[in-house]
C-alpha cells in the first residue's frame, strides 16, 4: 500500500475524460460523414450502413449516438440548447434578456450565415428535405419551450406567461428570418431591438 505521507508518490490518475473524448470523436465523425454524403447525394439516397462505413463504425454504434437518421444532421442539438439557456441564466448583471439572446444569436447563429458555404449547404439540405424540416421544427419547439421557462424563471413570472413564450419564439426565429438579408447581423440586431422594446413594455405592464 502506498504511503503518500512518507514521500512515496501516489500513482498518476488516468487521464480524465478519455472515454468522453472518444465518444465525442465518434459522434463527430458520424455527423460529418452523414452531412457530407447527404449534401453530395441527397438525404433519401444515403443509407445508415453507408454512413457507418464512412465513419468506420458499426450501425449499432451509430444508433447508440443517433437514434434516428434525422438526428445525424442536428448533432449539436443538446449543445445548442445548453448555450441558449446559459445566455439567459448566466448573463452579466444589468444586461436584459433580449440583449443576452441577441448576443447569443450573433455569436452562434448569425455568424454562421456570413459567407459560410458549409452553412449554406446545410440550410439548403434541410429546407429541401421534408423529413429534416419536420425534425428541425420539433427541435426548435423543444428549445422554445425550455427557453420560455428560463425566461420566466429569470423574470419572476409564471412559467406559462405568454410574454415569455412570445420572446422565446421570436428570439429563435430572428436569425432564420435574417438569412435572406444582405447584412444578416444587422438584420438580427434590428429584430432584437424590436424585441427589447416589446419585452420592456410587457414586463412593465406585468
Amino acid at each position: 500500500m502506498t504511503n503518500a505521507t512518507a514521500g512515496t508518490p501516489a500513482p498518476a490518475p488516468a487521464p480524465a475524460g478519455r472515454r468522453e473524448r472518444k465518444k465525442a470523436a465518434t459522434r463527430r465523425a458520424l455527423a460529418d460523414a452523414a452531412l457530407r454524403l447527404f449534401v453530395e447525394r441527397g438525404y433519401e439516397q444515403v443509407g445508415i450502413r453507408e454512413i457507418a462505413d464512412a465513419a468506420d463504425v458499426s450501425t449499432t454504434t451509430l444508433f447508440k449516438h443517433f437514434p434516428v437518421k434525422e438526428a445525424l444532421v442536428f448533432d449539436e442539438d443538446a449543445d445548442q440548447e445548453a448555450r441558449l439557456l446559459a445566455a439567459v441564466h448566466e448573463r452579466p448583471q444589468g444586461r436584459s434578456i433580449p440583449a443576452a439572446l441577441c448576443e447569443h444569436a450573433l455569436r452562434h447563429r448569425a455568424a454562421a450565415v456570413d459567407d459560410d458555404a458549409g452553412f449554406t449547404a446545410f440550410v439548403e439540405l434541410v429546407d429541401n428535405t421534408p423529413a429534416l424540416r419536420d425534425y428541425a421544427q420539433r427541435m426548435w419547439l423543444r428549445h422554445e419551450t425550455a427557453l420560455a421557462r428560463a425566461i420566466a424563471e429569470e423574470s419572476g413570472l409564471p412559467a406559462d406567461d405568454p410574454a415569455c413564450a412570445a420572446l422565446a419564439h421570436f428570439a429563435l426565429e430572428a436569425p432564420r428570418i435574417a438569412r435572406g438579408s444582405q447584412d444578416p447581423r444587422q438584420a438580427v440586431t434590428r429584430a432584437f431591438d424590436l424585441l427589447e422594446k416589446g419585452w420592456g413594455a410587457a414586463v412593465s405592464r406585468g
